[in-house]
């Protein structure tokens, strides 16, 4: 089971980056897909979720307005489009996987975790 988050990298305040998360095996197709994300010293916060067809898509109030994922399933990706960036977006971004929609906000629900991808927003 691999869960490869990539795309991660520094940008301006304002700037937008592109998050992928290429899965490989389980089956993709029948698990939701989550982004959170870890700062030092913070725990782990939910970002964006996507369901298995791609039909539902929820996000924190951080993100709502500015974020977008998205899912290509003959890929096997998930896609995190992350615009209008701002400093306090700097963290280490993880993918997971979790078989049912009604936990897509709850980390402790997830069965498999990606190693993360840095994302640095400076000022």
């Amino acid at each position: 089971v691999q869960l490869q988050a990539s795309g991660g990298g520094l940008v301006q305040a304002g700037g937008s980056l592109r998050l992928s998360c290429a899965v490989s095996g389980f089956s993709f197709e029948n698990y939701a897909i989550g982004w959170f994300r870890q700062s030092p010293g913070n725990q782990r916060k939910f970002v964006a979720g996507i369901s298995w067809s791609g039909a539902l898509a929820t996000y924190a109030d951080s993100a709502e307005g500015r974020f977008a994922i998205s899912r290509d399933n003959a890929k096997n990706t998930v896609y995190l489009q992350m615009n209008s960036l701002k400093p306090e977006g700097t963290a280490l971004y993880y993918c997971a996987a979790v078989h049912e929609w009604r936990w897509v906000k709850v980390s402790s629900k997830y069965k498999y975790w990606g190693q993360g991808t840095e994302v640095t927003v400076s000022s």
